[in-house]
């Protein structure tokens, strides 16, 4: 549906159509619209102290105006002061520009000096009429973000109304603004939007002022009170109180040839804990690779089982989702449990038993993909949903799953994830969570080693492929990403997978990918697990859920084209074992600057959380996140890396404002978000 753009006074409808691309969607939002940068237009360089390199102003008659044809056709004005001539092209320019620059015209321009063909000049310099001795600004020219048909003028002229009579009340108390060292919020976007005289342009640009510190802040804790009441929002629904029976759960504990970790208890305890509570549980399992987070899911399961409810687990693809359902199978068959399996390639009629089954209520696990939340199934005993690789869902999908549940029932929620979030993350954009943290490895487990090679080495790296096939282990080798093309990628894939099967005669060779049928694609995945298959070609579908011990190389190749958690989860499916397994990173030359950093920051870490830290500061959290998948207001100008120290404190005032001055709390909500908070963490 589109959306209508309203106008207010002041504002015509095209205009506000304008601005709310810039998400100015009220006039209190133009206070919000801050600077990228500034100008310094409060002083004048004569044009002999030109140097080349800055931005300067000068100021001079127009000696001559003519177009010129060669080499191009472009506009050539010279401009002449006390101290010389300066010559200032354009080459797109229109015809009121050249009645602007008759000679004898007085001028101001503003632009970057360089050294050109006939001398100094200015390329595409701003340019006004001017009279002599016309006072010049006292403080720094700010420049907004903007947009196509929406001038410069236009916003400084309407956050400059804005200024004069917004509502200066200070919402913070006195006692923190003086600890952090914050000016009020009324002095801080007077000095944002109208820098005071001689204030030098970089202090601001680097968002090292205390007027923007006053603002991160400011943001900052409008996201964590946000966040906090969707807390306690949530808190305050009635949920089912899942009491731990201790029946099947320590059934299952006695039948496993493992111990748990110490990791895997604590967490088990805290889930345990949240289902039994009569409010619904909000949970974020994170742990790295192969913590071991589907034995901790299986037995919150069993605890909603042995209450008489239903437990549901989906997940992202149909791999993860089948890996999850043959684990869970094992482990449930003999305790008398059937888990029902979904996913949009089952037979009409299977389906449509399981589906019968489901909302009978007479079974009470189940796992699938986003086959789970479609219109035909019902789980009208919902008492526990768990959301697999939950960055790759969105809102709307956690949300619907849980909606599943009858007669106004609300489920508790376990989200699982195997890429660490950094705890300045996790501080803001998880805020309303509460973490389980999986943060030690089951016993045994070797770390992988890893190794960069450039495409040069192909040779070299298909020899070590036939040396570990040869010493009787498997090996993955992944194809590229290609994310304009998923018919590229296939292509490729089915190359690569030629190109080994003539490079490596006499080994057991297949394909997975995407476009395979389900049944074709658990056939493959099965051999290559009962050790069938010998080589493994696969696109990133393998990324997770995939366990074959014996597999101990991974060759990925174009490894720059990967993003950092790919990478991490990717190199995670081998050293499942007890040997020791290597992962080779194929690299095509020259490397972006981007992804030397990536390929570094992954050859030298195998702690997920530390390259889940690197990660953010490469990518930033919008990306990191996910945005559209978070619901949660994302920070425009804070900064989680820069403004980390601001978090803690942010986060205290939230709690303490919703307990002792909820009022100025919702005012500033209303301020930054204007009623638009959303679905925060569904």
């Amino acid at each position: 549906m589109r959306r209508v753009h309203e106008a207010w006074p002041g504002v015509g409808t095209q205009l506000s159509s304008r601005l709310a691309r810039l998400d100015v969607h009220r006039p209190a939002d133009l206070l919000l619209h801050l600077p990228l940068r500034y100008e310094d237009e409060t002083r004048l360089t004569p044009i002999a102290h030109v140097r080349e390199g800055g931005a300067v102003q000068i100021e001079g008659e127009v000696v001559s105006c003519e177009v010129v044809l060669r080499p191009r056709r472009q506009l050539h004005a010279r401009i002449r002061d006390a101290s010389g001539v300066l010559l200032a092209r354009w080459l797109n320019f229109y015809p009121s520009l050249q009645k602007l620059l008759v000679p004898g015209a007085r001028v101001r321009l503003f632009g970057e000096a360089r050294s050109g063909l006939f001398g100094g000049e200015m390329v595409h310099p701003r340019v006004r009429r001017v009279v002599e001795g016309e006072p010049l600004p006292l403080s720094l020219t700010p420049v907004y973000p903007t947009t196509a048909g929406l001038a410069q003028t236009t916003l400084r002229k309407l956050i400059g109304r804005e200024l004069e009579g917004f509502d200066a009340t200070e919402l913070l108390p006195r006692d923190v603004l003086v600890r952090q060292g914050l000016p009020g919020f009324a002095q801080a976007l007077r000095q944002l939007h109208l820098p005071e005289p001689g204030m030098a342009p970089e202090g601001f640009e680097r968002r090292q002022h205390p007027a923007w510190r006053r603002i991160c802040f400011e943001e900052l804790l409008v996201q964590q009170i946000s966040l906090r009441r969707a807390y306690l929002a949530r808190r305050a629904k009635a949920a089912v109180s899942l009491e731990l029976q201790g029946t099947l759960t320590r059934a299952l504990l006695d039948a496993l040839p493992f111990e748990l970790t110490g990791a895997q208890q604590r967490a088990c305890r805290e889930i345990s804990e949240d289902l039994s509570t009569p409010h619904p549980m909000q949970r974020l399992l994170q742990g790295d690779v192969g913590s071991g987070k589907t034995i901790v899911a299986a037995l919150a399961m069993l605890q909603t089982a042995e209450n008489g409810l239903q437990a549901a687990l989906m997940a992202p693809t149909e791999i993860l989702a089948e890996q999850h359902h043959r684990k869970l199978e094992a482990w449930f068959s003999p305790l008398g449990l059937d888990v029902i399996w979904l996913s949009g390639s089952l037979r009409k009629r299977v389906r449509a038993d399981a589906i019968a089954r489901l909302k009978d209520g007479d079974a009470l696990l189940a796992v699938g993909t986003h086959a789970l939340i479609e219109d035909p199934v019902a789980l009208p005993r919902l008492g526990l949903a768990i959301v697999d690789e939950q960055h790759r869902f969105g809102v709307r999908q956690r949300l619907a799953l849980r909606e599943k549940a009858a007669g106004g029932l609300n489920p508790h929620l376990l989200m699982m994830s195997a890429t660490p979030i950094p705890r300045t993350l996790a501080m803001t954009h998880y805020a309303d969570l509460d973490v389980s943290v999986l943060d030690e490895l089951p016993p045994g487990r070797l770390p992988v080693r890893t190794r960069l090679a450039a495409e040069s080495r192909r040779e070299e790296v298909i020899g070590r492929v036939r040396h570990v096939c040869d010493a009787g282990r498997q090996v993955y080798w992944v194809c590229p990403l290609i994310e304009e093309s998923e018919t590229l990628q296939l292509k490729t894939a089915e190359e690569t997978y030629g190109m080994l099967v003539a490079a490596l005669p006499g080994l057991r060779i297949g394909l997975v990918h995407g476009r395979l049928k389900a049944a074709q694609k658990a056939l493959v995945m099965s051999e290559f697990a009962e050790g069938r298959l010998d080589v493994l070609v696969a696109t990133t579908v393998i990324e997770v859920g995939v366990d074959v011990p014996n597999a101990t190389l991974m060759v990925i190749e174009h490894a720059e084209r990967f993003g950092l958690a790919q990478l991490h989860q990717l190199r995670g499916r081998v050293g499942r074992g007890a040997a020791e397994s290597t992962c080779i990173l194929l690299y095509a030359q020259p490397l972006s600057p981007t992804a030397r950093a990536r390929l570094k920051v992954i050859y030298e870490n195998a702690d997920g959380f530390v390259i889940a830290r690197e990660d953010l500061k490469i990518r930033g959290p919008g990306e990191f996140v996910g945005a559209r998948q978070s619901g949660v207001p994302l920070l425009r100008y804070a900064d989680l890396e820069a403004d980390a120290t601001l978090i803690e404190p942010a986060r205290a005032l939230a709690q303490r404002l919703l307990a002792e001055s909820p009022e100025h709390a919702l005012r500033l909500v209303e301020r930054w978000l204007g009623g638009r908070e959303g679905l925060l963490r569904a």
